[in-house]
Formats: C-alpha cells, sequence, structure tokens
C-alpha cells in the first residue's frame, strides 16, 4: 500500500488539491471552500424560504437546489425571477448544497425575492473538464423543458418567469456562468430568455499558464488561446444574446485584473449589450462568501440585488 506523505505527491495544486503518484486525489484541509459542510434541504425558519434538491440527470446523477422565497404574501398569478447560480471553488470543491452557498443564495434570494436555482455540478479532477460545463448546461437545459408549464419540476413550473433568467456564479462559478450564457445563445434554448448576467470575482484564469487548469481539463492549452480562460479569443462571444452584464471585482483579489479584462473586453467588443464593473475597496477573492460579517458585503449585495429586481 503506497504511503501519501510529501514524497510521492505528483502535483501539488494547493490550497485546492494534491495528486499523489498512485492517483489518488487530497483535497486540502487548510481551505474552508473544502470542509464546509452540508446542509439539510427544508424550510429556514428565519427566512420561510424553502429548498428542494432535484436530480435532473438520472443518468450522471447531477442534481440542483431549488430556492422558494417566503410566498406568505405572493400572489399566484405573479411569477418571480429566475437566478441560475454556478458555485465556486476552482472547479474542484464546493458545493451548491454547503453552508457558505446555502448562506450567500439565502440572502440573494430575501433581497430578490427571485427563485433561484443552485447546480451541484460533478468537480474536477475526478471528472474532468469539460464535464463541469456541461452538466451545468444540461441544468439550464433542464429548466427549459419547464417553459410550457408541464415540466418534471413542480416548482419551476409554477413559480418562476423564464422569460426573465438571470444566469450567475462566483470565481469559478463565474466562469461556468459565461459559458453557459454564451452556449445557450449559439444553440438555441427555447423557453428561456437570459436576461442578464452577473459574475462575482470571476475566474478567467492567470497571466501566465495556468496549469491546475490544464491538468483539470486535458483538452486545455491554460493559456489564453483558450475561449474558457479568454473570452475575448471566442468567435462566438458577440452572439451572446443577454442583455446586460454585472461585473464585480475586488480591491485585493488576485483575480481582479482578469476580471476587469473581461469587462473591457464585452464593452469594446460587438455583443451589443450593457456591461457594468463594479469594485469593492479593502476586499479580496469572494470575501462576500468567507467573512459574510464584513460590512462591505451588504453594500455589494444590494448592488446585485438591484441590478435583478430593476429588469
Amino acid at each position: 500500500m503506497a504511503s501519501h506523505t510529501e514524497d510521492n505527491i505528483l502535483h501539488d495544486f494547493s490550497p485546492f488539491f494534491k495528486v499523489f503518484k498512485d492517483g489518488r486525489i487530497q483535497r486540502c484541509k487548510s481551505f474552508d471552500g473544502a470542509n464546509a459542510p452540508n446542509v439539510p434541504a427544508g424550510v429556514d425558519p428565519i427566512t420561510g424560504i424553502q429548498t428542494r434538491d432535484v436530480v435532473f440527470s438520472p443518468e450522471s446523477g447531477v442534481s440542483a437546489r431549488i430556492f422558494l422565497p417566503n410566498l406568505a404574501h405572493h400572489s399566484p398569478s405573479h411569477k418571480l425571477p429566475l437566478l441560475v447560480h454556478y458555485h465556486g471553488g476552482g472547479f474542484c470543491i464546493g458545493s451548491a448544497l454547503d453552508v457558505i452557498t446555502q448562506r450567500y443564495i439565502t440572502s440573494l434570494v430575501t433581497l430578490t425575492n427571485a427563485v433561484v436555482v443552485s447546480v451541484e455540478y460533478r468537480l474536477a479532477p475526478e471528472n474532468p473538464l469539460p464535464i463541469a460545463y456541461d452538466d451545468s448546461f444540461a441544468a439550464l437545459q433542464w429548466i427549459a423543458s419547464h417553459s410550457t408549464g408541464q415540466g418534471p419540476e413542480p416548482w419551476l413550473n409554477q413559480y418562476p418567469d423564464l422569460s426573465r433568467v438571470f444566469i450567475t456564479g462566483e470565481s469559478a462559478g463565474a466562469n461556468i456562468a459565461h459559458h453557459v450564457t454564451v452556449r445557450a445563445s449559439v444553440t438555441g434554448l427555447a423557453g428561456v430568455k437570459i436576461v442578464g448576467m452577473i459574475l462575482v470575482h470571476p475566474f478567467f484564469g492567470t497571466r501566465d499558464e495556468d496549469k491546475m487548469y490544464r491538468f483539470m481539463c486535458p483538452t486545455s492549452s491554460g493559456r489564453d488561446d483558450d475561449p474558457k480562460l479568454n473570452p475575448g479569443a471566442d468567435p462566438d462571444l458577440s452572439k451572446m444574446r443577454c442583455e446586460k452584464v454585472l461585473v464585480c471585482v475586488a480591491e485585493k483579489d488576485g483575480l481582479k485584473e482578469r476580471g476587469v479584462k473581461y469587462y473591457e473586453t464585452l464593452r469594446k467588443s460587438e455583443w451589443g449589450g450593457q456591461v457594468h464593473l463594479i469594485e469593492t475597496e479593502g476586499e479580496d477573492h469572494c470575501f462576500h462568501m468567507f467573512n459574510p460579517n464584513s460590512e462591505r458585503v451588504g453594500p455589494l449585495f444590494n448592488l446585485i440585488a438591484e441590478f435583478v429586481t430593476k429588469s
């Protein structure tokens, strides 16, 4: 039996995971996102928000958690906006079901009074990219199957307005959100109108070759010629059909430069929508997830909510 000591490490992608010579993957316990406990679905006693977990792809077992606002004063005839959320975690950690995501999405639902579907895509490297992208797009296709009111999930038949859909994610989830939106625009997705996209502290690679991404996605060069790492290299960028995009960056985030570059790329492209950039001063990457008591969380959430509710 092989010993999993430092001498037997083949790849060290801390703080995310390590790969041992025998093929074993070990996620790093030092990173909060790798250790956040899952929260059971049910009713939040404080907010009245209901959650339900649904396996939408029996073949792969891929699921999603649906968040439903407090309906105490809801009129059945009034449809609610829908947010489709992809969690962050470098494509390799995190969950739509964990306490970090639960806390964040609960805040969004409270502020926007929207239905949220948070997708539990399969994680790399055990499931190499582009599997996470494919799972995430499959979730959007599944959502679209409810556009006639005859889909498999009653909550999605009854409550959301599929002509007011927002795609959102943080970090790697923001990368997925962008990819899904472009893909839906190119291939067509009957019954769903993507009004806007909200990318929070988006990950679009690093300045140099991204070796961890290349390991997780063997078909990628890990460089800027990969459209998933550099949307400016994507010939389909101008075909993106959402009306507006909100890009959120943080002053101390090492990914800030790439987020600003994404904003500039969209602004100068032939896409034709409206793109907005907001920067949170004095904060680091995904502070709103890991430091929810920061005084800067509220202003960020309010801007995101305004982006949704004024559409």
